[in-house]
């Protein structure tokens, strides 16, 4: 008779599944017709630092599956619908495909390229839009588990999304980006206080509390 064995994995990923299935943010974004739960991080960021308004031009970086352009859209809709009328401009990058949203010009390539950062600007200029007034950006990479090179490869990210922020923010605009509690924590930090005038931790209640996940916001544009 074989004995059969269930690995910790196995244990890990029903318990995970179990969690994500009861998961209040999971259920109202089905509800909602989100695409994931991140829709309510940048809702509760919004709400809060009343950041999105009508007629602005804003990009989303590592933005698939969408649930954050998705968002975006409704904001800026006249009637905060998912489809119709927009009053303002949304262009989505991500490595990864994306299903299409209602309005949003998405691109798809490696933020880390310089070839992709100049087909973003291109979209910029096509659009008439010489500065924006909001960047967000959810980009994570790929965590090897390994401190040190997970915390280089997140400061990396948060370095070009605050370096693209610099040369295309309005005075006024603000940049929100996603980081994790480690090694890079403090690092982002010192770089949007040497960067933005006003700046924000943000941990949203539809964060999971035992994510080391983090959010910053800076505000307005030094120099």
């Amino acid at each position: 008779m074989g004995i059969k064995v269930q690995t910790q994995s196995k244990k890990v990923n029903k318990a995970w599944l179990n969690e994500h299935v009861n998961d209040p943010y999971v259920r109202q974004a089905q509800k909602d017709g989100f695409r994931a739960r991140a829709a309510y991080k940048l809702k509760e960021i919004d709400e809060s630092l009343g950041l999105v308004k009508p007629g602005m031009a804003i990009v989303d970086l590592g933005s698939t599956p969408g649930a954050w352009s998705q968002y975006l859209r409704r904001r800026l809709s006249p009637q905060g619908a998912a489809v119709g009328e927009l009053d303002g401009a949304i262009i989505a990058l991500d490595l990864l495909p994306m299903e299409p949203v209602e309005g949003v010009q998405f691109i798809q390539g490696d933020f880390r390229e310089p070839e992709v950062l100049a087909s973003l600007q291109a979209a910029l200029a096509a659009r008439g839009i010489a500065k924006l007034d909001l960047v967000v950006s959810d980009m994570a990479p790929n965590l090897s588990g390994i401190a040190d090179t997970d915390a280089a490869r997140i400061e990396l990210l948060i370095e070009l999304a605050v370096d693209f922020a610099r040369e295309h923010l309005k005075r006024e605009g603000a940049l929100v980006v996603k980081l994790f509690h480690g090694g890079a924590y403090e690092p982002a930090v010192a770089l949007f206080r040497r960067t933005f005038r006003v700046v924000k931790p943000f941990k949203p209640k539809a964060s999971r509390d035992k994510s080391a996940e983090t959010f910053l916001v800076g505000r307005g544009l030094k120099g």
